[in-house]
């Protein structure tokens, strides 16, 4: 039982050191396009698949408590977008069929597209309007010599969460807002 203890925290100590790893290769023009991005959207359609679509959620929760006008797609109340919106989104190992197809939808309807990816050359990053590197282990290179203890894409998606949580402190710096105005926007519905 121990050694199972010491175990478990010497891997949970492994896995906060190589998320935190990912942050200082983050660039900060990066995060200043992405807040400014957000900033300018009418409306912010927001869209990942699979873990990285639940970190594209809570992200898109956080712009919501921000008083941003931001929808996850597939929820029955995503209004359409055009010119003046934004389309986020994520393809952390460059590219997801689903991705592509709204990245190629949203952009014919006149509406900015956005992805963060940990592939900045990748098709997905190829096609948006803009790319945001966000530089952690994903399934594109989860089998290599060198890998990161968390299995398949779970360090971008671990980072994803925070970075996004970030994100919604910058954003939420450069609107004014207190978190307090913040926690008054989360749902009584619990």
């Amino acid at each position: 039982m121990e050694n199972d203890s010491r175990m478990f925290h010497q891997m949970a100590q492994q896995a906060i050191s190589e998320v935190g790893s990912v942050f200082p290769h983050v660039q900060i023009a990066a995060v200043e396009l992405l807040c400014a991005e957000i900033l300018k959207a009418n409306h912010i359609a927001c869209y990942g698949v699979g873990r990285e679509g639940l970190m594209m959620k809570a992200f898109c929760m956080r712009l919501m408590h921000l008083g941003l006008d931001s929808h996850a797609v597939g929820d029955m109340t995503v209004p359409p977008l055009g010119p003046g919106d934004l389309f986020l989104t994520s393809a952390g190992p460059g590219s997801f069929s689903t991705v592509m197809a709204l990245l190629e939808a949203a952009r014919d309807a006149g509406a900015r597209t956005l992805v963060v990816t940990a592939q900045p050359g990748g098709p997905a990053a190829r096609i948006a309007d803009v790319a945001i590197d966000l530089p952690a282990q994903t399934m594109a290179n989860d089998l290599g010599e060198r890998t990161s203890l968390l299995p398949m894409g779970s360090l971008y998606e671990a980072a994803q969460l925070i970075f996004f949580d970030l994100i919604s402190i910058f954003l939420r710096e450069k609107t004014g807002q207190t978190p307090r105005q913040m926690r008054e926007r989360h749902t009584n519905l619990l």
